[in-house]
């Protein structure tokens, strides 16, 4: 049969689009090559400084009982139901069916209370049925989002003592502080990984990531905040979170006078943080006042950030004897540093006696807080106790109790928040589906590489 004209395109279309669909379609397999500027010496999630990068580790290998959402909201994870009886002291979660740990033992309520007593020794936590029971002396309005933290996720000893999980991956080889190999779990409860293997290399320098990337040895890679721009113009598809991390000058200790807060004050009103951000930070982040981002407070621009030297030096006028400052840093970063004499500088311009140094006990330091979870009450919560302030003091569950207990803290005076900087990533072409959330954890069970071994 002869085809006419309209035929052939109608069939040429067909096919094409068959095509198409045969190249935008998930392939399984494929060995995933990347590497993180951290080194662990242990895969505990309890053991873990809270980081971003050690919790796109640890959600590789470890589930959590439920997970939370880019808006906060409790989901489902290990956990398909909960309850929480009336006063906030008693929970009850009913644990999901079929789950098997990497060994091939089943998920049980007496591996999840094991668990939990061990991350957690103040909680009482009991086995029930196919659920397990959490108690508290004392009402606890965060404990079941508290239950996303990496920190409690579900993990159980194997033989020797190797941890073992039921995550998306499990791990095949660990060199401590070097190298993380981890294969597809065949029988994760969410569906098996596209992903056959990934490969990671501790403790690599985003600047080496980055260069690994470029020549096809990595399909992915860490870019420092102040990088973001850079590499998006270097032509790299770059993906970038929300703000998450906190830059602030901490002080190392309690307000001593009237005077000291007065000198404090200025300190932070002499900062000119729009222009570290436009300078140094090359347009990453956002100048901040608060402690919380404004993405998740709603109320961030109420605590100023602008500088304001006029009235710095009016309040620095009224201190006689202001003595000098030492502002600590890391010497091993090299932003760290370059931000710390733009503070000297400032602070100078306001008659405000500062300097750095980088060894031995400082007055204040350059300190950056990762925002630990999605929920604005444990994130502050979590902030003020890495900061070694004393904890928010919460008066009920609305916005403006969240704003006065941040507040609250601020006004204590021992924490200058100076800007919010996002995480971000290169990637390479060849990978597909990446997801990530807005506090920068990726969701690497979801993505696959196209047309690679």
């Amino acid at each position: 049969m002869k085809l006419s004209g309209w035929q052939w395109l109608a069939v040429s279309s067909v096919l094409l689009s068959g095509l198409a669909a045969a190249e935008t379609r998930p392939q399984y397999g494929a060995t995933l090559k990347t590497a993180t500027s951290i080194a662990p010496l242990s895969l505990d999630p309890a053991n873990k400084p809270d980081s971003i990068a050690q919790r796109n580790l640890t959600r590789l290998m470890f589930d959590t009982l439920v997970v939370l959402d880019d808006r906060g909201n409790l989901r489902p994870g290990l956990a398909t139901s909960w309850q929480t009886a009336p006063g906030n002291q008693r929970w009850q979660l009913w644990l999901r069916r079929g789950v098997k740990f990497h060994d091939g033992s089943p998920l049980t309520a007496e591996a999840v209370a094991a668990a939990l007593r061990a991350a957690n020794p103040d909680w009482s936590v009991s086995a029930a049925a196919d659920s397990v029971v959490l108690e508290r002396n004392v009402p606890d309005l965060d404990l079941t989002a508290s239950l996303a933290r990496p920190q409690n996720a579900i993990t159980k000893r194997g033989e020797g003592g190797t941890l073992i999980g039921t995550g998306p991956f499990h791990v095949t080889d660990w060199q401590a502080g070097k190298k993380l190999v981890l294969a597809a779990n065949e029988d994760y409860w969410a569906g098996r990984p596209f992903l056959s293997t990934i490969e990671i290399e501790l403790g690599k320098p985003s600047h080496d990531q980055l260069l690994a990337l470029d020549l096809g040895k990595a399909d992915f890679a860490e870019v420092a905040a102040e990088q973001s721009h850079r590499s998006q113009a270097d032509g790299h598809r770059t993906m970038t979170s929300s703000p998450v991390q906190l830059m602030a000058l901490l002080f190392t200790r309690e307000r001593q006078s009237q005077e000291d807060g007065k000198l404090r004050e200025a300190l932070a009103l002499s900062i000119d943080r729009d222009s570290i951000r436009s300078v140094v930070l090359q347009g990453a982040g956002e100048p901040s006042g608060g402690i919380l981002p404004s993405w998740m407070s709603g109320y961030g621009f109420v605590f100023p950030s602008s500088q304001n030297l006029d009235r710095a030096r009016e309040l620095r006028s009224e201190v006689p004897r202001g003595p000098l400052l030492t502002l600590g840093y890391d010497a091993a970063d090299p932003l760290a540093r370059v931000i710390a004499e733009r503070v000297v500088l400032n602070a100078r311009d306001a008659g405000i006696r500062l300097q750095t140094a980088t060894a031995g006990v400082t007055d204040l330091k350059l300190v950056q807080l990762t925002l630990s979870s999605l929920d604005a009450r444990i994130a502050l919560t979590a902030t003020a106790m890495a900061a070694g302030l004393a904890g928010p003091k919460f008066s009920g569950t609305s916005v403006e109790n969240l704003y006065q207990a941040e507040n609250g803290l601020l006004q204590a005076q021992k924490l200058i928040p100076l800007f919010q900087l996002p995480v971000a990533y290169a990637l390479s072409p060849s990978l597909k589906n990446w997801r990530q959330d807005r506090d920068g954890t990726v969701h690497l069970e979801n993505v696959w590489l196209e047309n690679k071994p």
